[in-house]
């Protein structure tokens, strides 16, 4: 995934959710140094697609986001299906440094995030093209 498209997509979910100042890092990581960040940070001890951090700031939004392509459910198939789930998880991170969060299992996929995050993805697909 480009820094283009990861730009466009942070910008897109900052502004539909009508957040002004912001300072917001995207990084990825392997599968390796992913599982290390999440046992560090949050004491799980496995590789996760996305963690995402709210830091705290009196005057604008600062998040960092840390996603790994290669600890997601890749859909199988083209590299656009790839680059899709990518920017899926860009945009989940995105949600979660602004708050929002969803069941572990059972209703992540109904959840307000989820249909959030789906939107979003639906609107930088049109865009895309």
């Amino acid at each position: 995934m480009s820094a283009r498209a990861v730009g466009r997509a942070v910008t897109a979910v900052l502004d539909g959710e009508g957040v002004g100042a912001a300072t917001v890092s995207v990084t990825f990581l392997t599968p390796a140094a992913m599982r290390g960040l999440n046992r560090r940070a949050l004491a799980r001890d496995r590789a996760t697609d996305v963690i995402a951090f709210r830091l705290p700031h009196p005057d604008r939004v600062v998040g960092d986001v840390y996603v790994c392509p290669g600890a997601a459910q890749p859909p199988a198939g083209a590299a656009a299906a790839r680059r899709e789930e990518t920017l899926r998880l860009v945009v989940h991170g995105m949600l979660h440094a602004l708050g929002y969060d969803h069941p572990e299992r059972d209703g992540r996929t109904v959840s307000r995030m989820w249909r959030k995050q789906e939107d979003y993805v639906r609107g930088l697909r049109k865009r895309s093209r």
